[in-house]
């Protein structure tokens, strides 16, 4: 099977459907976490907001962070055990569209009393006047069009003080044959198998990301690829 990764696809996931709900979207939001987990993709995100906090002598001042598609709210957990550990005082916040999401989210939370979730259109919200220290795009990027994605991370930029740690997907063919292997391996679901395939080939070339970066006037940012195929962006906003 031929994998065309030229462009990027306009496809649609099934996910993208904010009123899904029920135990097929839970299982595929656990299964992702999962796999995130054990593939190393929180780490990409930790060690961006790792490079951003150098900037800011902290000391107990609190660190707001807003993970933008929060999912069922693994980063944010993560986050707030790494927190507890170094003896940071973080305010996290995950918001996402879908208000099956952020109740399940929420229940899987309730140990955390630092960790907030609000069902939100992201569109909206960064037309707000609140500022963040840190915004997080953990896989969340990639369901957007190009002119959506210049719309949203123009926003933000205005609402971040320290800066975005983006961690999203590098559109490859041998990304596409080995997520159809980890689908065997994890037995995902249907939704999960059609999604996870489509999430790939809505992904990113580097050179689409230095182009954006460009287009949007960032001067100060980091861009590594990382395993598992993705790209760690990291923008400085000071």
């Amino acid at each position: 099977m031929r994998i065309d990764t030229s462009k990027r696809s306009d496809a649609p996931e099934i996910m993208d459907d904010f009123n899904l709900e029920g135990e097929i979207l839970r299982d595929a939001l656990d299964k992702i976490a999962h796999i995130n987990r054990l593939l190393g993709g929180n780490k990409v995100t930790l060690q961006g907001l790792k490079w951003l906090l150098k900037a800011k002598a902290h000391g107990h001042t609190t660190i707001t962070i807003l993970d933008v598609g929060c999912g069922n709210g693994d980063m944010l957990r993560v986050l707030a055990d790494y927190a507890l550990k170094n003896q940071l005082d973080f305010k996290l916040i995950g918001i996402d569209a879908n208000k099956f999401t952020v109740k399940h989210a929420q229940q899987l939370s309730t140990a955390y009393a630092n960790i907030s979730y609000r069902c939100v259109d992201i569109f909206e919200e960064i037309k707000q006047d609140e500022i963040y220290d840190v915004i997080l795009c953990t896989l969340t990027l990639h369901h957007f069009r190009d002119d959506e994605i210049r719309t949203l991370m123009n926003g933000f930029k205005k609402q971040s003080a320290l800066g975005i740690v983006v961690n999203d997907l590098h559109r490859s063919a041998l990304a596409c044959y080995l997520f159809l292997a980890l689908c065997f391996v994890f037995r995902l679901n249907h939704m999960s198998r059609e999604d996870g395939l489509v999430s790939i080939l809505r992904g990113f070339k580097k050179s689409e990301l230095e182009t954006l970066s460009q287009e949007l006037n960032i001067n100060s940012y980091l861009l590594k690829w990382k395993w598992a195929f993705r790209y760690q962006w990291i923008i400085n906003t000071i």
